[in-house]
């Protein structure tokens, strides 16, 4: 075993190839990230041993009390603490809902371009390196701001999405849930020389397979696993599709579900949620294809409950993922009076939809003098009846729905448990596209990986990248492609 700082100064030195996560910029513009401008965003000292050689910066809202949820936000290759906390969109609903956030900064003393280390075990595993430093700053934070030990969570772009995913598989005793965006799945490579591999279309590995790196990275570990959210664009070239694929196949299998989705939803930015449901029909693993977005995190710079952060190098202009992570965390549920008083309604339905309607209904609460329906995350209504109906609505598109009880002082209670409506009616956007894989590619509704052809948004194997094998490939919605050689529902074209 080589001493740390040697081992620190060879990778410092080693091929900047093999680290092309977010590298566009030459290493002497990123070589030191800038130190923190913003007065909200500290840096703390003295947070444990740091065996990774880390930094930590956290911000933390006023309103915040004891108690209250934890986010860890980790930066990708060429950026800082800074540019996660200026621009992802993260402290806008840690001042709404009420959390602490976390930003760890890893530096050019520890890799040439600022990337932690996802892809070395000896940073990226159970009790070394880098992943210990970050779980020290959760003891840190539970002890001096009284965050919930049972309501952290990571969150990470790129290089910062690998070490979450590496994270959750390695302390799930820690973390509730994650957020990987345009990352890698867990202990997809183990050395350096492995990580271009990884980057541009990961190994062909079953979803047990995967689910054995998350397994086989804290042995005995039975349960509960983290909730995983999955964020890919499907235009991204540095970190290719197929990585949100073998992540999808990695945590679904690690909870015991299958690769089909429960549902899916169209969402603004040209986005496709697809839901992944647990045993209890509660959501276990969502991932979120974004059409033609590149490398990077989505954000939506606005005003709106679901608008956030600011556009920047690697923040692209698609949509909030903040705060539809937030949601499927059940952070918005965390707000301030949002968890604590009256329990949650119980029994909420869908009673009836049409082409611009959705009607619900749930049980009475107990001392309820009101109820607020939330729709995908924002208040939509509130009325003193234990019914509903949400009006003007897209046709042929799916709605998330959440109700809440508050007392007569307005003090709102648990959040319930979520269902899914969809409106009647609306036009089926399908159309069914037959030629070669290399026409596909070509066209843009197919990219390779490995000599492979993988459909655009369902990264579905297409086989062998040539002028011989044919497909037929169904848009719908756009941007989002299945295989359908069995027969399509569209006029071909």
């Amino acid at each position: 075993m080589r001493p740390p700082i040697l081992r620190r100064l060879l990778r410092r030195v080693a091929s900047v190839a093999a680290l092309t996560l977010l590298a566009a910029h030459p290493v002497s513009a990123v070589a030191a990230p800038a130190a923190p401008a913003a007065a909200g965003l500290q840096q703390v000292t003295g947070f444990g041993s740091n065996p990774g050689n880390l930094q930590m910066f956290a911000y933390t809202p006023d309103n915040v009390a004891p108690g209250a949820p934890l986010v860890v936000a980790l930066h990708g290759c060429t950026q800082s603490a800074n540019a996660y906390y200026t621009n992802s969109g993260w402290t806008k609903y840690a001042d709404l809902w009420g959390f602490d956030v976390v930003f760890p900064q890893t530096t050019s003393a520890n890799n040439a371009l600022s990337c932690f280390g996802w892809f070395d075990q000896a940073e990226s595993t159970r009790g070394r390196g880098e992943a210990a430093s970050v779980v020290q700053m959760v003891e840190y934070a539970k002890q001096t701001y009284g965050s919930d030990g049972r309501r952290v969570y990571v969150t990470g772009l790129s290089a910062g999405g690998g070490m979450t995913a590496d994270l959750l598989a390695a302390y799930p005793d820690v973390f509730a849930g994650g957020s990987v965006a345009s990352g890698l799945p867990a202990q997809c490579a183990t050395s350096q020389a492995a990580a271009p591999g990884c980057q541009t279309g990961p190994q062909k590995l079953s979803p047990a397979q995967w689910g054995d790196k998350v397994r086989n990275s804290y042995p005995g570990w039975t349960g509960p696993w983290p909730r995983v959210a999955i964020w890919q664009g499907t235009a991204d070239y540095t970190v290719y599709p197929a990585n949100a694929t073998a992540l999808r196949d990695q945590w679904t299998d690690v909870w015991g579900i299958g690769q089909t989705p429960s549902s899916t939803q169209s969402l603004p930015g040209n986005t496709t949620r697809s839901v992944y449901e647990d045993a209890s029909g509660q959501p276990a693993v969502e991932t979120f294809s974004v059409s033609g977005m590149g490398h990077g995190l989505p954000v939506s710079p606005g005003s709106g409950a679901d608008r956030c952060g600011s556009t920047a190098a690697y923040f692209l202009n698609t949509i909030c993922s903040a705060y539809h992570t937030g949601v499927f965390w059940g952070l918005d549920k965390d707000a301030p009076g949002g968890g604590d008083g009256l329990p949650a309604p119980a029994g909420l339905k869908v009673t009836g939809v049409t082409d611009s309607s959705a009607s619900l209904a749930w049980n009475a609460v107990e001392g309820a003098a009101s109820y607020t329906v939330h729709r995908d995350g924002a208040k939509v209504a509130t009325t003193a009846s234990t019914s509903f109906t949400d009006t003007g609505l897209t046709a042929g598109t799916s709605y998330r729905y959440t109700v809440t009880a508050a007392d007569s002082s307005g003090a709102a209670g648990a959040g319930s448990s979520a269902v899914t409506a969809t409106t009647s009616g609306g036009t089926d956007p399908a159309r069914c596209f037959t030629a070669t894989n290399y026409a596909h590619v070509m066209a843009g509704r197919a990219h390779t990986s490995g000599g492979h052809a993988y459909a655009n948004g369902s990264e579905q194997d297409m086989g062998l990248y040539n002028v011989f094998v044919t497909h037929t490939l169904r848009e719908s919605p756009a941007g989002h492609f299945v295989i359908a050689d069995s027969g399509c529902q569209a006029g071909s074209s």
